[in-house]
């Protein structure tokens, strides 16, 4: 004799999509030697990456003094900038 599935009311239907919605806020997937595995979210301000807000509004001095050295730009590096921008690909 074959069990009948319950069906779920409006509230566990409910509760459920909530779960979900959160579980999926919080983490994602992804492959790790072929198998599919489920890590915890980098953080992210407004849906950007926080490495990438950190570059676009920090400061020099910020920088610093939070020891993020390498994403402190240099005349050298806005020179070599402004080079790549004056050549033009035929």
């Amino acid at each position: 004799m074959a069990k009948v599935k319950k069906k779920l009311t409006t509230a566990q239907k409910r509760a459920r999509k909530a779960a979900k919605a959160e579980r999926q806020k919080k983490y994602e997937w992804i492959f790790i030697n072929g198998k599919q595995v489920r890590v915890k979210r980098r953080p992210a301000i407004d849906g950007m990456d926080a490495d990438e807000v950190i570059k676009k509004n920090a400061d020099s001095i910020w920088l610093h003094q939070n020891e993020m050295w390498e994403y402190i730009e240099t005349d050298e590096d806005q020179a070599s900038i402004e080079e790549d921008k004056d050549e033009i690909p035929i």
